[in-house]
């Protein structure tokens, strides 16, 4: 994986599909190319730099107005020029950019070498281009039935596009199990695998779907799988060039997390019924009765999805009175798990394609389980395999860190489970009580937020430190796990989440001067006892940064204080959330690191 996109049109194809690329850049990558049809050949340009290092380098003669192009996070291979997409065939006739993994590719390699092809690189996705290429059985072969017979030899997961020199009129698309959009232009078709490389271009996009396929040519498309033609129906992006840009910050990440009071608007527009105390969802797409058949609540997601699907579904359990956990998702597709048909599954992705969770929605439809989404992404693979669901309306997220997102993912947990509480047992009071909470939390986290230099003056002592513990208790522990995630995704300084109850059954030992801890202390029932925690770290001249709400006393305890607002308790996790990610954004400044693209993570992760 990570970034494709494609043109077929009337213009030079190599500016576009570099300024395509270079709005991919978010999703992480170590190295670019682009391929381009010219009159009598495929022009190839790739290595292991950026995008506009490559634009830089680029031939002054690459003409060509049919071409994709690739940024590519290796999976097969070290990052060099080699191993850059596109991949060529053998006789230079195929180009193909891929996304996903090829699981049979050592064994069609195997068989490739054998036939006398010789191999140019360490990936799996030169054998695609080989194999299409060697499809071609006669000279009344299309491309089409070459990328169909090459399919049905491959195991594993793909988005690709192919070139064919014999067939310059057209790029031939597929997907199975990771993401390829259309972009329908004026003359013109583009192809990407995220609407941020279209959106310059065209607002109507089409998404495949698995086990489909796409010709495209200036003045359209055809969708088709093996045994037939479809129909697809164009949607419209909502997003715009200008929700990419950067608006004056220094970095993505700290113009989201400054974007958070706006998001969180977003996601409560139009939701809250002031007359009925309750919660308007539409999009569940399940009424007042069927919700109430449902004994127990599972929550499926990855990294941070999945520590909001933890706040969650403490959440839901405690206002909704209903059993609510939350599991990796990457771990829930392993474990043949029971499905039961009072449980209602919620799924939760940021970019609507992370692959582990899209698998885990496939499996339990495929045994009849209750599946919705909260998805940021409109239109991306998870919404549409889900029953119904949530959308985020966070806007767009450059940053690999998820941050507007993730608050807007707490915040619809929160709808949710109001939303169920109202058909049980939540009182109107309590109902009205949970709304005004709601209400107030965009002008909360703009308070928090303008207590920047405080936390950036922290976030330089912190980031010293080789290594640190993250604590909370009950809501305070999913905090905890998502700020300890942030600073190891952004500073790389090794950071450890437990719940403080457990820190004197092991991880006291570890505490000591050299390593410093991050406490999540709320206002709440356990104030006492997370103070007595506080004071047995203090007593093993541990160093404390304790993330509290304003007006809470901690003694004696030597402490750097962090102080938010206060909200209703089940909604105290989000507030306290949002100084976590401003810590680790100025740990990773001080440290020199790339915050928006660090190392070896990307943005949306397609692959196992």
């Amino acid at each position: 994986m990570c970034g494709i996109v494609g043109y077929v049109g009337a213009k030079p194809a190599a500016p576009i599909l570099v300024d395509g690329l270079a709005r991919l850049e978010y999703r992480g990558y170590d190295s670019a190319g682009v391929a381009v049809l010219g009159p009598s050949e495929i022009r190839l340009h790739r290595d292991a730099v950026r995008v506009r290092e490559l634009e830089a380098s680029l031939p002054k003669r690459f003409a060509g107005k049919t071409g994709i192009g690739h940024t590519r996070w290796a999976t097969h291979g070290v990052p060099s020029q080699r191993n850059a997409h596109p991949q060529l065939s053998a006789d230079g006739r195929v180009a193909v950019v891929h996304n996903g993994i090829i699981d049979n590719a050592s064994q069609l390699r195997a068989e490739l070498a054998a036939d006398g092809v010789e191999l140019t690189s360490d990936t799996d996705t030169e054998v695609l281009a080989h194999l299409i290429a060697r499809a071609h059985t006669s000279d009344t072969t299309t491309l089409e039935q070459a990328v169909l017979a090459t399919l049905d030899r491959i195991e594993g997961t793909y988005g690709l596009a192919v070139l064919d020199r014999a067939h310059p009129d057209r790029i031939v698309v597929a997907r199975n199990g990771s993401p390829i959009i259309l972009g329908i232009g004026d003359r013109e078709m583009h192809v990407a695998s995220d609407t941020a490389a279209l959106v310059r271009y065209t607002k109507q996009v089409v998404h495949l779907d698995d086990g489909e396929l796409a010709t495209l040519k200036a003045d359209g498309y055809q969708t088709f799988t093996r045994d037939a033609r479809t129909t697809k129906t164009a949607v419209t992006v909502d997003w715009d060039t200008s929700d990419y840009g950067s608006d004056g910050h220094a970095h993505f990440m700290h113009k989201e997390i400054a974007e958070q009071p706006d998001s969180v608007r977003r996601v409560l527009k139009g939701r809250l019924d002031e007359r009925f105390h309750t919660v308007r969802l539409g999009g569940l797409e399940m009424d007042a009765r069927e919700l109430r058949e449902f004994r127990r609540v599972k929550i499926l997601g990855c990294g941070s999805a999945y520590y909001a699907g933890q706040a969650g579904a403490q959440f839901i359990e405690e206002v909704a009175r209903i059993p609510a956990d939350a599991e990796p998702a990457s771990e829930f597709r392993y474990r043949n798990p029971v499905i039961e048909k009072d449980t209602l599954y919620v799924a939760v992705s940021q970019s609507g394609e992370t692959y582990d969770t899209l698998v885990a929605v496939q499996e339990l439809k495929r045994k009849g389980g209750r599946v919705i989404g909260l998805v940021n992404a409109v239109g991306s693979s998870i919404a549409r395999e889900c029953d119904g669901g949530v959308y985020l309306h966070a806007g767009p997220e450059v940053a690999v860190a998820s941050t507007k997102a993730l608050t807007n993912m707490l915040v619809g947990f929160a709808l949710l489970g109001l939303h169920l509480g109202r058909i049980r047992d939540v009182s109107p009071a309590d109902g009205r009580r949970l709304i005004t909470a709601l209400q107030a939390l965009p002008e909360q986290i703009e308070r928090i937020l303008a207590d920047e230099d405080h936390l950036a003056a922290v976030a330089k002592d912190l980031a010293q430190a080789p290594s640190l513990f993250f604590v909370g208790r009950t809501r305070g522990f999913p905090v905890a796990r998502e700020g300890a995630q942030k600073l190891k995704e952004i500073s790389y300084r090794h950071a450890e989440a437990y719940q403080t109850s457990e820190l004197k059954h092991g991880p006291l030992a570890l505490v000591g001067p050299e390593l410093p801890t991050v406490a999540i202390v709320p206002d709440d029932e356990l104030l006492e006892r997370n103070l007595g925690a506080l004071q047995e770290i203090t007593a093993r001249s541990g160093p404390l940064v304790v993330v509290t709400h304003d007006g809470v006393d901690l003694g004696v305890v030597p402490a750097h204080v962090i102080a938010v607002p206060k909200s209703e308790p089940e909604l105290d996790p989000l507030l306290l959330t949002i100084p976590l990610q401003l810590l680790a954004y100025h740990a990773a400044l001080t440290l020199g690191h790339d915050v928006d693209k660090p190392r070896n993570l990307a943005k949306s992760v397609t692959v196992e």
